[in-house]
């Protein structure tokens, strides 16, 4: 019976522990996609410039940048799904934009999200209201909020596979 229990522990135990730690971590599993609200990344950096279409032209042809009309998106993978394609932009706005209002900043964050609408209950219990509202969108859902110190932020929940199919719309 000591064999047994032995050649059990072995064996089985750390199968049945590799296998349960695969179905936690497997994407295809249900139970295992992880829907805690929260910043999983970031989506963009946006800035103020004089001329945007110097600040896309300069970067292209200096730092090997590939600028579109909005900026240059940058591919990536997702670290959990490999097989799942993520974007990040990079956008340079005309410095009289009013997008960052209501900060007096010159640049904004996006943040990746993941469960926006749970991550703005989380917030608001702890007194950071929106901006605005959700504003969905064929590649996610949008909503800004305001940091302690005055720096607006976007907080996007995206939708990748709409942008690789659609290219250059990588960006509002």
């Amino acid at each position: 019976m000591k064999r047994v229990l032995f050649i059990f522990s072995l064996f089985v135990i750390p199968y049945m522990v590799s296998a349960q730690a695969n179905n936690a971590t497997n994407p295809n599993n249900p139970a295992a996609i992880d829907t805690t609200p929260k910043v999983t990344g970031i989506g963009g950096i946006f800035f103020k410039t004089k001329s945007p279409k110097v600040m896309r032209e300069w970067y292209g042809k200096n730092l090997g940048l590939a600028v579109n009309a909005y900026g240059s998106p940058f591919e990536f993978r997702n670290a959990n799904r490999p097989e799942e394609v993520n974007y990040l932009i990079w956008a340079p706005f005309k410095d009289s934009s009013g997008y960052f209002k209501p900060s007096e900043r010159e640049y904004m964050i996006n943040y990746r999200v993941q469960n926006l609408e749970g991550l703005l209950r989380n917030l608001k219990k702890n007194g950071v209201e929106p901006l605005d509202k959700v504003e969905i969108v064929d590649y996610g859902k949008f909503v800004h909020i305001m940091d302690p110190y005055g720096n607006k932020i976007e907080l996007w929940e995206p939708i990748d596979s709409v942008l690789t199919k659609q290219g250059e719309k990588t960006t509002k």
